[in-house]
């Protein structure tokens, strides 16, 4: 009997408190995105380093939006309605993210990609959406150069998009690498992708604060 209780011991690699290992996904990946050792660290603070220089240009921008609002010639401009529904949008995008990375984590590979793709799909949409609001003024005579406030809308919210281009690029290589199941189930293997989508959706929120609300 207890010799019988050591071969399953080592059966599962508990002899001595080491924990059985993850399973390797196809190639040797184990976990994707936020993978152990000193590469999945590297990847993360890489991504914290950009995302705080993403963050302190921001800042910038809104210490001269501040001082440049006193101004004589500042005329305020009235949200396009767009802009609220976009945002709905962009949450959308965050929830059904999460939604995607509890399924991968329990292993439910089948259920994680209607939400996966509805969280690309979603951010398509508040792109597009982002051009109908742009749109929307350029009908209304308010272009980049009408005023500081229009200037500063129209830079602020292009320079989110292009960061959000950025975040979709990112999606289609995590899709693709889900689609050749090199993300492990039972791990979060887009643990990475969704802290620089939910950032920017965060920096959204702060941007419609500061343009429209503060």
């Amino acid at each position: 009997m207890a010799t019988d209780v050591l071969d399953e011991k080592a059966r599962l690699g508990i002899e001595g408190g080491v924990p059985p290992r993850e399973p390797l996904a196809p190639g040797g990946d184990r976990g994707g995105d936020d993978g152990p050792g000193i590469l999945g660290d590297s990847a993360r603070f890489g991504l914290l380093a950009f995302v705080g220089t993403v963050t302190m240009l921001f800042i910038g921008f809104t210490s001269a939006y501040l001082l440049r609002r006193t101004s004589a010639d500042w005329r305020p401009l009235a949200a396009p309605g767009v802009l609220w529904l976009n945002t709905a949008v962009l949450l959308a995008s965050s929830a059904t993210l999460e939604t995607a990375r509890r399924k991968l984590r329990d292993w439910d590979l089948a259920s994680m990609w209607p939400p996966l793709l509805a969280t690309g799909l979603l951010g398509v949409l508040f792109v597009l959406g982002q051009l109908v609001a742009w749109g929307a003024l350029r009908a209304q005579g308010v272009f980049l150069a009408s005023n500081p406030h229009s200037s500063f809308f129209y830079v602020l919210t292009g320079i989110h998009a292009l960061h959000l281009l950025g975040g979709l690029v990112w999606f289609a290589v995590v899709a693709l690498r889900a689609r050749r199941l090199a993300l492990t189930p039972g791990t979060d293997g887009l643990a990475l992708f969704a802290l620089y989508w939910h950032f920017l959706g965060a920096l959204w929120l702060y941007l419609l604060f500061l343009l429209f609300v503060m």
